[in-house]
């Protein structure tokens, strides 16, 4: 990793009060740079740690105890510049970057912290004093995001994803199962959405899958959607031949809750294929246009599978003008067979 630092001759940490994390945009992002919370946390016990987030991941932070305050930018409710001015209002000493689109670093520059870690990204690194050469596209996400702490010369203890169940969270999941699965059920879960198209294995490839699991093992299947995606699960069960549950309409956390009861997940590249993954639920990423190496899951038992010999693999194209081959060439049975072996099952 290489670093640069530009108008600052010597970071002096002990005069470090007030910091600020920005992180905007997807779910999955933003719970990957949760371990910079927890680093920046142990390394200053005592400052203010703010972080600033888009309304569609807040969830993933609340409840956090490392965080001091949420700041919600949310698009079009109030003036933007009001919006910037806030941010300098609040004097912050220390703002690192996780994002550095043009907005984030249009943020980062205006709060006109003494310090301002973000990377060389085209002209938007002039945002920042404190400058990183980039590795995401060498290593996983968790740590191009704790890079920023390494140029900082904090110590990193922390390298897992957090998110914080509240006992109501618990409570909901709790209720859920014991209304809908009898004591004996064993449950695996489900989640065919996702952000791009060209992520997504497609709706008859899971629900064949779903329904080869069941009649193996004698399984209960839980499809996991989100907001948008109602008449994508009304499509999956219509596709099943075995009765799948789809879960009520839920918040992030209690996507989690229930997440933690399953005996494994099958997931897209997603949001809440990460979720899964910091529950400590064996988890499977279906991988195509993404690197698993810089995206895959993390935590106990995770695991992944793409459709070997392609060229294009991992070419980070939203949409793809190829027939999506990566998601169309991979066939149920390859992802069948990937089941069996991660999870050492046998067929009857």
């Amino acid at each position: 990793m290489k670093i640069k630092k530009l108008k600052v001759k010597n970071i002096d940490l002990s005069t470090i009060e007030k910091i600020l994390v920005i992180k905007l945009r997807a779910i999955g992002d933003v719970l990957l740079s949760t371990p910079v919370i927890h680093n920046l946390r142990d390394a200053f016990p005592n400052a203010q740690l703010d972080f600033l987030v888009e309304p569609l991941s807040v969830n993933i932070l609340l409840g956090n105890p490392h965080i001091s305050n949420i700041i919600l930018f949310s698009r079009g409710e109030r003036s933007y510049f009001s919006f910037l001015r806030s941010l300098k209002e609040k004097k912050y000493d220390l703002v690192i970057d996780l994002f550095c689109n043009p907005r984030s670093a249009q943020m980062t520059y205006f709060t006109r912290a003494k310090y301002r870690v973000g990377y060389a990204f085209r002209l938007r690194k002039y945002a920042y004093n404190i400058l990183l050469q980039s590795r995401s596209a060498k290593v996983h996400n968790i740590d191009f995001n704790i890079d920023t702490l390494r140029a900082l010369d904090i110590n990193v203890k922390h390298k897992l994803p957090e998110l914080y169940l509240s006992k109501s969270d618990n409570d909901f999941a709790d209720d859920f199962y014991r209304r809908t699965f009898k004591d004996n059920d064993i449950v695996f879960g489900i989640n065919a959405g996702g952000g791009w198209g060209s992520k997504l294995w497609g709706l008859p490839k899971y629900a064949e899958l779903a329904d080869k699991i069941i009649e193996s093992f004698n399984y209960k299947v839980l499809v996991f959607w989100g907001p948008g995606q109602e008449q994508m699960c009304e499509t999956l069960k219509s596709l099943m031949r075995h009765e799948p549950i789809i879960t009520p309409p839920t918040t992030l956390k209690y996507v989690a809750a229930l997440q933690k009861k399953c005996k494994f997940i099958i997931s897209n590249d997603s949001g809440p294929m990460h979720i899964a993954a910091c529950m400590g639920i064996p988890t499977l990423g279906i991988f195509g246009p993404t690197r698993p190496f810089t995206a895959r899951p993390i935590g106990n038992n995770c695991t992944v599978i793409v459709k070997e010999g392609l060229d294009c693999l991992g070419c980070n194209l939203t949409s793809c003008k190829s027939g999506n081959k990566c998601m169309t060439d991979l066939s149920v049975d390859e992802v069948y067979k990937k089941v069996l072996e991660w999870q050492n099952l046998h067929e009857k």
